[in-house]
């Protein structure tokens, strides 16, 4: 099927963000590479949660970040499917944004504090994430060129992306035709699930967006109504129970 049921000319992306993962384990710190980070118990079982819930949707299109928390959580959801599920693909335009060099903190209190404030001066002019990291508008022109590709590719009408808190909040801001400045306020928990839409007119070989649909933000399948989930999600991630 080429676009939604129903329909004459939508699609449907669910935008994940992977599961839960310790940034200040062993592993990651002893090699100074948070892209080793891998999903902990709790983020298989959110991951496992989300692919229950999307059990019933018949994906046509399974996309990672190709980074490791990413493709084990899309695992997860691929695990659920019905019959023989797509092929899972890496596309690095979803990764995270770049952090620039490992950043050494003394607590995850500390790391904590750093980082939830990441997001409120993204729209400033050469604003990156970290100090030395990607700048936002960078990381913002990789994922709306690594949608553009999904959306212009022939006969899906369902979609599954796994990316990252940062590069989803950039997504969110851009789908709801705002500037960088509102992915301050797009929360991503972990293994949460976005439901987004597209309307689109045929223009030669590709496609035209008519508009942008945001039918679901930040849905948890594990926790739905969010109780005690009282911290943001970027404090949540190095808060240790």
């Amino acid at each position: 099927m080429t676009y939604l049921e129903g329909t004459t000319g939508r699609r449907r992306i669910y935008l994940m963000r992977h599961g839960h993962v310790d940034y200040l384990s062993d592993e990651v710190v002893q090699s100074k590479n948070p892209r080793l980070a891998r999903l902990t118990p709790q983020g298989q079982e959110e991951a496992n949660a989300a692919g229950q819930a999307l059990a019933a949707i018949p994906f046509d299109i399974l996309i990672c970040s190709g980074l490791r928390r990413s493709r084990e959580t899309a695992t997860f959801v691929q695990d659920w499917q019905a019959g023989t599920p797509p092929e899972l693909e890496d596309d690095p335009r979803f990764e995270e944004l770049n952090s620039g060099t490992f950043i050494e903190f003394k607590s995850r209190e500390q790391l904590a504090a750093t980082m939830t404030f990441q997001f409120e001066n993204a729209d400033k002019p050469g604003a990156t994430f970290l100090d030395g990291g990607e700048k936002f508008t960078d990381g913002r022109e990789r994922a709306i060129a690594g949608l553009s590709a999904l959306i212009d590719r022939p006969s899906w009408s369902n979609a599954l992306i796994v990316g990252h808190e940062g590069i989803n909040r950039v997504i969110l801001s851009w789908f709801c035709n705002a500037g960088l400045n509102a992915s301050v306020s797009f929360e991503q928990d972990t293994g949460c699930i976005n439901i987004l839409d597209v309307d689109l007119v045929p223009n030669g070989a590709g496609h035209t967006i008519e508009r942008k649909l945001i039918k679901a933000v930040n849905l948890t399948p594990l926790n739905y109504e969010k109780h005690g989930m009282n911290l943001r999600s970027l404090e949540a991630i190095f808060h240790r129970d």
